[in-house]
């Protein structure tokens, strides 16, 4: 090279396929996945050199890369061509520093948030990882999902195969976490990721499970029904569950995790305008994940054919599982929930996972809604026929007009932000109905929201010890 200052040339075509390269750039492109020749795969590089293509300018400026041991700070000088001749590139400074060791807890959280946002069957476990309850959105998982859901109550472990393993009984979680699975009906191999709801100085309260696909679901052909001329399609039973949500899932799913790799610069450096967008990516994908769980679940429960499956459960028992499942969601925000004790006991005739459905909502809500710093409160009531549990919580609370359109369908209350679709209150009513209770809301302007939730009591069981009485209890007052 005649200019002493220039450490490396490369040449890049109209395509950003890199056609040449001096080391080191030749080194840190094929450290970064690339080839040579093939597209440019620095990031960074890559950005600078599609701008001066496209803006017909010489562009010079710092850039910064990563090839996983060492983080890399340059110098590059991109001179567009003629048209077809692409453009020149010029290395004239290069600084290279170990990366700083990651914190391990970081990446922990990372990978968490990954596997949830990509697993196709997510179940709720009991501190002994027996089930609670199960979604699950593959076509392929629909026989092992309902065979969970039958046996609720069981280790999920009875439902799986465990690669390597010959034990039925559930191993310790740490174990089972990363664990690789079979699953009936199945041909796709799984990676089990285990969630603890930790408590400080005890065993977990409870688990997340998630199970995620080492490979994507082979589509299926579709074929198209022949409709009559002037026929429009309707919207019958079953056409979001069985046929749209499932389709979505998956992509919308992958969407996020995507997102959230760029977001948290598992990829490789990233400016943070970009960390930002891919950020409002990933937040846009859980809303409209949402929606398509919310517009399944409302499918289901406007059929004329919905029905629950009564059983005989403890209400206190629901109440604790809620609380312990949502603990970390209110612990971000210094909220404390407050759920019965152990040893309380109030006996209702009614389905576990409907119920615990009801609640996670009507606790999702309060947290939303509540001040940072706050309490919720989770308290039973025996009313004689009716057995009662009631969420109370001190947000700004509902005027008479609010509370009369709260559990009307996509009421969202003149909400401009992102969370939840309007559906939550209307589905819970719904169920609260399908098993012979209702559930309803007692508020004013600045006092908090109290939703009672109604389902039939167990009157042959033993009469309960609450030990709390909502009507006495020194919560939020609401109506």
């Amino acid at each position: 090279m005649s200019d002493p200052t220039i450490l490396a040339s490369a040449h890049c075509d109209d395509a950003d396929c890199l056609t040449s390269a001096d080391e080191p750039l030749a080194g840190l492109q094929r450290r970064c996945g690339g080839e040579i020749p093939g597209t440019v795969a620095i990031p960074a590089l890559l950005e600078v050199v599609r701008k001066a293509r496209v803006y017909g300018l010489k562009l010079a400026r710092t850039i910064k890369a990563t090839d996983g041991q060492d983080a890399i700070t340059a110098w590059v000088e991109v001179t567009p061509g003629e048209p077809g001749q692409g453009c020149q590139i010029v290395l004239r400074s290069w600084q290279a520093a170990p990366l700083p060791p990651e914190d391990l807890q970081v990446v922990a959280e990372r990978r968490a948030a990954i596997d949830r946002a990509v697993a196709e069957l997510v179940a709720r476990l009991d501190g002994q990882q027996a089930i609670l309850s199960v979604d699950a959105s593959a076509p392929d998982l629909a026989d092992v999902a309902a065979a969970m859901r039958a046996g609720t109550g069981r280790p999920w472990t009875d439902f799986v195969t465990i690669a390597g393993s010959a034990h039925r009984q559930p191993l310790h979680w740490r174990l089972l976490d990363g664990a690789v699975v079979e699953l009936p009906g199945s041909e796709r191999t799984w990676r089990a990721s285990l969630f603890p709801q930790e408590q400080p100085g005890g065993d977990p309260l409870g688990f997340e499970l998630c199970l995620t696909a080492e490979q994507p679901l082979a589509a299926a052909p579709r074929q198209s029904a022949v409709l009559p001329a002037n026929v429009m399609p309707q919207n019958g039973p079953g056409l979001v569950g069985r046929d749209i949500a499932p389709v979505l899932r998956q992509p919308i799913a992958r969407i996020i995790a995507n997102a959230e790799t760029i977001r948290t610069r598992l990829a490789g450096p990233l400016a943070d305008e970009y960390s930002q967008y891919a950020a409002d990516i990933a937040a846009a994908g859980q809303h409209l994940l949402a929606l398509v769980e919310d517009l399944a679940d409302l499918e289901v429960v406007e059929s004329e054919d919905f029905n629950t499956a009564p059983d005989r459960i403890d209400l206190a028992d629901v109440a604790r599982r809620a609380a312990g499942i949502l603990a970390v969601r209110a612990q971000e925000r210094g909220i404390t929930i407050d759920a019965p004790r152990l040893g309380e006991h109030l006996p209702a005739i009614a389905e576990f996972r409907r119920v615990l459905q009801v609640l996670l909502n009507l606790v999702g809500n309060a947290i939303r809604y509540s001040p940072d710093n706050s309490q919720i409160w989770i308290r039973l009531e025996d009313a004689g026929a009716r057995a009662r549990l009631i969420v109370a919580d001190q947000g700004p609370g509902l005027d008479a007009d609010q509370q009369a359109r709260v559990f009307e369908k996509f009421e969202r209350l003149g909400r401009s932000d992102e969370g939840g679709s309007g559906l939550g209150l209307y589905i819970s009513r719904r169920l609260a109905r399908a098993m012979g209770g209702d559930l309803g809301v007692e508020s004013a302007p600045g006092q908090g929201a109290r939703f009672i939730l109604e389902v039939p009591a167990d009157l042959l069981a033993q009469a309960p010890t609450t030990g709390h009485d909502a009507a006495t209890e020194n919560g939020p007052a609401g109506g």
